[in-house]
C-alpha cells in the first residue's frame, strides 16, 4: 500500500481505528475522517506512535449532515487530487427516532446518505487514481432489511431501530452494486462487507432493550482487529477486481438479501438518494 492514499470514515474508534492502523502499517497514507476533533487527534497520535507512519492526516466531517459532507469534500479536494481507496465505515443506530439537520431519519442519513454524497464528490479523485477501490461497511443485518421507498424515513410506519438499521445496511449493499455498474469501466471497483459481531463502541448506542442481549453475547464478540480484517483485505488484496459489486464476510463473497439481487432496486435507490442529497 506504499504510495497509496486511503480515506476512512469513523476512523477514531472501533473497526475504523484498527483499519487505520493496518493501513498505516502497510505504508499507506491515511486520511482519518472523524466527527470529534479531540478524539480524532488522540487517535491520530496513537496511530503514528504505534506505526511510525507520519503520513496520517485528520479531517473533520459529520456524516449525518449533508452540508458538513459538502464542506469536507471541498477542503479534501483542494488538498488531494487523487484517492486510491475510500472506506465508508462510519455508522450507528439509536433506540429512538432522531432526525438529522436535513430532517432525514438519522440512521439512514449517517449510514447511507452521507456516504452516498461523499462518494459522489470523491468519485473524480478515485477515477484519477484508477485502479482504485470503494469499500462500504455494511452488516449481516442487511439480510433482514427491506427498502420501503415510499417511507424511507419511517413517517408512515411505526419506528423500529432494528428495521431502520437493517434498511440502512441493505442500502450499503445496494449502493455497492450500483457503484460497480457505474464506475467499474473507469477502473473503480466497489465492495461491501459484514465485519462480524465486533466488540466496539457501537454497542453504546444500541437500543436499551438490546443491551441485555448484547451482554449475554459479549463473550462471543470478536475484537475490532478481527472485525477490520475484511475491510483491510478488500482495500489491499490484489487480483479481486472481478469480484467488484459483491458482498463479503470473512474475506469471502457471501449471500446477499434477495432485494440486492434485483438490479432495479439498486437503480431506484441511487435515483432516490440523488434526489435526497440534491445532486444531478
Amino acid at each position: 500500500m506504499k504510495d497509496k492514499l486511503v480515506l476512512i470514515t469513523g476512523a477514531n474508534s472501533g473497526i475504523g481505528y484498527t483499519t487505520t492502523l493496518s493501513m498505516a502499517v502497510k505504508g499507506a497514507s491515511v486520511v482519518m475522517v472523524c466527527r470529534d476533533k479531540q478524539k480524532g487527534e488522540q487517535a491520530r497520535a496513537s496511530v503514528i506512535a504505534a506505526t511510525g507512519n507520519n503520513t496520517v492526516d485528520l479531517m473533520l466531517c459529520d456524516l449525518s449532515s449533508l452540508n458538513s459532507v459538502r464542506r469536507f469534500a471541498e477542503v479534501f479536494l483542494k488538498k488531494y487530487t487523487k484517492l486510491d481507496v475510500l472506506i465508508n465505515n462510519a455508522g450507528g443506530m439509536f433506540d429512538e427516532k432522531y432526525l438529522s439537520e436535513d430532517c432525514y431519519e438519522w440512521t439512514f442519513a449517517v449510514n447511507h446518505l452521507g456516504h452516498f454524497l461523499l462518494t459522489h464528490f470523491l468519485s473524480g479523485a478515485l477515477k484519477k487514481a484508477a485502479p482504485s477501490r470503494i469499500i462500504n461497511v455494511s452488516s449481516k443485518a442487511h439480510l433482514f432489511g427491506k427498502m420501503v421507498f415510499d417511507d424511507l424515513m419511517f413517517e408512515k410506519r411505526r419506528y423500529s431501530s432494528a428495521a431502520a438499521y437493517a434498511q440502512a445496511k441493505l442500502a450499503n449493499v445496494l449502493f455497492t452494486i450500483e457503484l460497480n455498474k457505474r464506475l467499474k469501466q473507469d477502473g473503480v471497483t466497489a465492495y461491501s462487507l459484514h465485519p462480524g459481531a465486533v466488540r466496539t463502541n457501537f454497542f453504546n448506542t444500541i437500543p436499551a432493550g438490546w443491551k441485555f442481549v448484547a451482554s449475554l453475547l459479549a463473550p462471543l464478540l470478536i475484537s475490532p482487529e478481527k472485525g477490520a480484517e475484511t475491510s483491510v483485505y478488500l482495500a489491499s488484496e490484489p487480483g479481486i477486481e472481478h469480484l467488484s459489486g459483491r458482498y463479503f464476510e470473512k474475506k469471502k463473497p457471501a449471500t446477499m438479501n434477495a432485494q440486492a439481487k434485483d438490479p432495479q432496486v439498486a437503480s431506484i435507490l441511487w435515483m432516490v438518494s440523488a434526489q435526497l442529497t440534491k445532486i444531478n
